[in-house]
């Protein structure tokens, strides 16, 4: 890697191109068991206060992009609810980062299919600091399956509930709460745009997400309230290894344009520009980070 401070310093230069076979097997899968761990705190400088002061919840913060959005919202000067469904030990680890940035995070364990516990995790933000200002979307689950006979009624629902009754709860329990300024940045899929054959309900789940945006945030827009997403490519987070099998994840990611999955904390700047005033003139619309493939947004 060349020298921190040449103009040619490239953060990503050393980051994993080759992932070990391996396979969880339940989601939403532990983070500190993979191999090797995700990247979720940037290689960089410091920032420099673009959220300073705000309040952000961030559902799935445990981990993966949830974790590497936390890390650095704190980063630039936000304080954080994050919520996660078991993962205690990557749920801990978060509140660490955040921590080490000097800010303050709450972690709350809670189940987002159901609505009241939307409505508690905005509670815990309100009690703990009094606002909220930013919502992150974020929480997934996917079920490969080779055909759609194979997707049961049950596993249906339950896509449905975490990936988008989700999303609409925890923006019915925030909103209350928001003024012009405030805003949130909505976690979809490069699958909404590509498709996935074995993907069915998941990619018909992030297809939603992106007319949920573009519809919220036209509601929204008189109130000065903005709604984004941001798309990912492959990204090596927890929900690879509990979602595919062993050979699956020793290639994931290979085939975009620039050959590997990318690690959490480059995903991150995208939900952090959305998030702040710079893009103050933005709402509806998609953030494709995904390696390259070329979309019709």
């Amino acid at each position: 890697m060349a020298d921190k401070k040449s103009p040619y310093w490239n953060p990503t230069a050393a980051m994993p191109t080759d992932f070990p076979a391996q396979c969880q097997g339940k989601q939403p899968g532990i983070q500190l068991q993979m191999n090797p761990q995700p990247v979720t705190g940037a290689p960089a400088e410091p920032s420099g206060g673009k959220l300073q002061n705000r309040v952000a919840i961030v559902t799935g913060g445990d981990s993966g992009i949830g974790q590497a959005v936390a890390a650095a919202f704190a980063k630039e000067g936000a304080n954080l609810v994050i919520a996660y469904l078991e993962e205690q030990e990557d749920a801990n680890k978060t509140v660490q980062m955040v921590n080490a940035a000097g800010r303050q995070c709450v972690a709350v364990r809670c189940d987002l299919r159901r609505e009241s516990d939307a409505k508690k995790i905005v509670e815990t933000a309100i009690s703990a600091f009094g606002q909220a200002d930013l919502l992150v979307n974020n929480i997934a689950v996917q079920f490969p399956q080779n055909t759609i006979e194979q997707i049961s009624g049950e596993q249906l629902k339950n896509t449905f509930e975490t990936n988008v009754f989700s999303y609409f709860y925890m923006a019915k329990a925030v909103l209350p709460h928001f003024h012009q300024g405030c805003g949130i940045i909505n976690t979809t899929s490069v699958t909404a745009y590509e498709g996935s054959p074995t993907l069915l309900d998941y990619s018909a789940t992030k297809g939603a997400i992106v007319s949920f945006t573009r519809s919220l945030s036209q509601a929204l827009a008189p109130q000065g309230i903005r709604v984004n997403a941001v798309a990912p490519g492959p990204v090596w987070t927890p929900l690879i290894p509990a979602s595919f099998d062993a050979q699956k994840v020793s290639n994931f990611g290979k085939s975009v344009p620039l050959g590997r999955a990318a690690q959490p904390f480059e995903i991150a700047p995208a939900y952090v520009y959305l998030a702040s005033d710079n893009s103050a003139c933005m709402t509806g619309q998609v953030l494709h980070v995904n390696g390259g493939v070329i979309t019709e947004s």
